[in-house]
């Protein structure tokens, strides 16, 4: 078959779902008054990141308060710094031309700063007119419900062509959603049954927008193919559907022929595929996120151009340049902006002591960086007071996390901590034990490894391939992702570029290790917290 590339190459654990999409609705309180004899008409423009606009609202005439019902769609991406920027334009003629128009004001944000205020209602001032009150602009972000749609089906088929000279087929389906421009992407493979030409196959469960991007009547194709060994598998046939057909269940409609056009020849056999059974829930997304802890380390002297921890005049070292990007994004979703930050593998003032866990700003009682900004200010000022020494050791760093953790299991918070290391574990046997214990907790462990170092070590804690393990007990979640920051070195020097990838890998499981931990136990998503009216407020993420 034409695709056997694509489905031979298919992980669902990692294959590209669209995102989920979120509704953001504007308003706009106190706009400057540019009409001398009547109020403003104000229209609204946003733009995405490169000035690639994605939509205007309507115009609401005389009012300087608009609450505008166009609405905006966008998809969102965790994972990604979606940056936003929104014009206000008092609107004077029939013009799609801007310069025709009084410029109110703008504002600058992330679609990730909107989602983590509180319930989902960001407040900021505009501003780009010298001198003038430009009043403020209010955004709304609600996730489109029908997003949270998770289907659940069965297949089974009757009379399969006999592809197997010697026995009978060995069959399994391969599912793809249409793309707007007509091209297929997979998005589900089932299992093989073997040697049999009326399988049934087990049920599967799959997001709606993974099927359909949430278009009810967008082309569904089913390939039916005859596993083979050396994986030429060959090509029974196939069919097409819909997710609103599908939504049917089991009746006469859901009962296909399978046509096999490729072959070009007449068939004879009546290949049939049916539905069995198909039931959609809702589910609740990655709509809630809290409290982030962050650490480093590595060895080497910081006064060094070899070490890893150079402090360049000229430019951020690797350790830096990891925590703002991926920090930049993970404090979106932070109530307080306050982030505990520590240091491991050194030897503090003023006597020398071997320290596995200090806290950046050498505060004891109080860890916290305000923002991540003022986490890079600690870390700084404490490669100028300290002495990096080893051995490394893991565990004191995650243990420390996790009885945070284990103070708050009801669904209220979750921790992430993001370990900057350079690969080095002396502690490896009571480093998988935490990992092990810190599993059954709401947190995840982000690894980025930096320098020339072989991470063996890493790609085990990562489990991705293994689930880790600890004196036979295996780890209830998978909670830890691990990158190696060569990997993402730009060769062309665009840091900006390397660091966004950097971070949309570190953080992309992010949302479903959260989810798995309430579905694990049984918490569901709180009613959202009231609102401020106070533009000044912190943003969060309410749970």
């Amino acid at each position: 078959g034409d695709n056997l590339k694509d489905f031979e190459d298919f992980d669902p654990l990692n294959s590209t779902v669209p995102a989920t999409k979120i509704e953001v609705t504007v308003s706009c309180r106190n706009l400057l008054d540019m009409d001398t004899f009547s109020k403003s008409d104000p229209g609204k423009l946003s733009f995405v990141p490169f000035t690639v606009s994605f939509g205007r609202t309507e115009v609401i005439e005389n009012t300087l308060n608009p609450d505008f019902v166009r609405k905006f769609v966008l998809d969102y991406f965790f994972e990604e710094k979606q940056n936003l920027r929104f014009d206000v334009y008092n609107v004077d003629m029939r013009s799609c031309n801007l310069s025709k128009h009084d410029f109110l004001g703008q504002i600058f944000c992330t679609l990730g700063e909107i989602i983590g205020s509180p319930g989902g209602r960001l407040e900021r001032t505009l501003s780009g007119i010298p001198g003038k009150k430009c009043g403020s602009i209010v955004f709304t972000a609600e996730e489109l419900s029908n997003c949270r749609d998770i289907a659940t089906m069965q297949f089974c088929a009757n009379k399969l062509d006999k592809k197997d000279f010697f026995g009978k087929s060995d069959p399994f389906l391969v599912f793809y959603r249409s793309n707007e421009d007509g091209t297929f992407t997979i998005c589900h493979k089932t299992e093989v049954i073997k040697n049999n030409l009326n399988p049934v196959w087990q049920s599967f469960t799959i997001p709606v927008r993974a099927l359909c991007n949430g278009d009810y009547d967008r082309t569904v194709k089913v390939d039916v193919y005859d596993w083979d060994r050396d994986g030429s598998h060959d090509f029974i046939g196939e069919f097409t559907t819909s997710y609103r057909e599908l939504s049917r269940g089991q009746s006469q409609f859901n009962v296909y022929e399978v046509s096999c056009v490729r072959r070009n020849k007449k068939k004879t056999v009546s290949d049939l595929v049916t539905l069995l059974s198909f039931k959609v829930e809702s589910e609740h997304t990655f709509m809630f996120f809290r409290t982030c802890i962050l650490a480093f380390h590595s060895i080497g002297n910081p006064s060094q151009p070899t070490s890893l921890h150079y402090m360049s005049p000229y430019q951020m070292n690797a350790y830096a340049m990891a925590l703002k990007a991926v920090g930049e994004i993970i404090q979106d979703y932070d109530s307080d902006k306050l982030f505990p930050a520590y240091g491991f593998g050194a030897k503090l003032p003023p006597d020398g002591k071997i320290s596995h866990g200090f806290p950046l700003n050498s505060n004891t009682e109080n860890p916290n960086c305000v923002g991540i900004e003022g986490v890079l200010e600690a870390y700084f000022h404490t490669l100028r007071t300290v002495q990096l020494y080893g051995p490394t050791n893991f565990a004191p760093v995650i243990n420390q996390v996790a009885r945070c953790a284990a103070e708050v299991t009801d669904g209220s918070q979750y921790f992430v901590l993001l370990m900057i290391t350079d690969g080095v574990i002396s502690d490896m046997a009571q480093t998988k034990e935490a990992v092990v214990n810190a599993a059954s907790l709401p947190m995840s462990l982000i690894i980025v490894g930096v320098g020339p170092a072989e991470f063996d070590a890493m790609e085990e804690l990562d489990g991705d391939e293994v689930r880790v393990s600890s004196r036979g007990r295996f780890a209830e979640r998978d909670i830890v992702q691990f990158v190696p920051f060569r990997d993402y070195i730009d060769r062309s020097g665009n840091q900006v570029l390397s660091m966004a990838r950097l971070a949309k890998d570190v953080l992309a499981e992010i949302p479903d290790q959260l989810m798995s931990y309430m579905k694990s136990r049984g918490i569901e998503a709180r009613p959202p917290q009231p609102a401020t009216s106070d533009p000044t407020s912190d943003p969060t993420i309410s749970t």
